[in-house]
């Protein structure tokens, strides 16, 4: 009789540590699951945007004297990364004409340096819905020169702008329109247009009031802007074709942007005034 209780207390025994050992199993597989999920769900695939830009753009893409890249665009991306989670944006800084092919060759993703649209550019690539400044190009002379005081003066002169940008193209249009009567010279990588107008090599550029306001602080350009504006273009993002998905992204991040301010104030504080535009 005893021996038969000392079994059956030792069965006992074995079926509650086999017990133990079950329900120790289980929860360490729940444990684990739930670990692996938590882990899964955190695990949220962000993809990386290449951003192409420049360092040359006073106030827009630009190096200070900290050695950061910085200026309004720059600044604007860097508040689109923080309201697009799941996208990385990542700078590849460059020449500007550079920028295009670049895009064309998919070694960037998008393009942020002040790109207005002209039908080149839209032939060939994709421009976000939401314009986030108004661009206003005006013809760029020495203050000292009185003689030049809009673009029809510039017949027979020499004006100098940067290979592919629109600045080009509102040059290139005008000539063709008006008998090619100006000399358009084509700035290449490291040429200095400050120095080319204040030395008498060319007579003039096209530019924008607030980078003439910074290169005259930063540097005491001694440039001023002349006649009316040349154009008042919308500026946008440029991407490529198959980029739709993240253009819409963008477009409703920069939406966000506007609506609460930030736009505004970053436009104030980098170019001088409100460029936004208001859809």
């Amino acid at each position: 009789m005893v021996k038969k209780r000392g079994i059956q207390k030792f069965r006992t025994a074995l079926l509650f540590i086999t017990m133990l050992a079950v329900l120790a199993g289980c929860s360490t597989g729940n444990a684990s699951n739930e670990s692996e999920s938590a882990s899964a769900a955190g695990d949220t695939k962000v993809k990386k945007i290449i951003v192409g830009t420049g360092t040359q753009f006073p106030n827009v893409c630009f190096i200070d004297e900290n050695g950061k890249l910085t200026g309004y665009d720059v600044e604007l991306i860097r508040e689109i990364d923080k309201r697009l989670p799941e996208y990385e944006f990542e700078f590849s800084t460059m020449d500007f004409k550079n920028l295009l092919l670049s895009l064309e060759t998919k070694k960037i993703d998008l393009i942020a340096h002040q790109m207005e649209v002209n039908e080149e550019r839209q032939a060939k690539f994709l421009f976000n819905d939401e314009a986030y400044n108004i661009f206003p190009n005006k013809i760029v002379v020495s203050q000292k020169n009185e003689e030049v005081k809009s673009i029809e003066d510039l017949k027979g002169k020499k004006l100098i702008v940067g290979a592919t940008s629109n600045a080009a193209v509102l040059a290139e249009k005008w000539n063709a329109a008006n008998g090619n009567g100006i000399d358009i010279v084509y700035s290449g990588a490291g040429e200095d247009t400050i120095t080319q107008i204040k030395t008498g090599r060319v007579d003039a550029t096209i530019s924008t009031q607030f980078a003439i306001d910074y290169q005259n602080k930063a540097v005491d350009a001694q440039l001023k802007t002349v006649g009316d504006a040349l154009s008042n273009s919308k500026v946008y993002f440029i991407l490529n074709k198959d980029e739709q998905e993240l253009k819409t992204k963008v477009d409703e991040a920069l939406k966000s942007i506007k609506e609460d301010g930030t736009l505004g104030k970053l436009s104030t504080e980098w170019l001088g005034a409100d460029y936004t535009v208001e859809e």
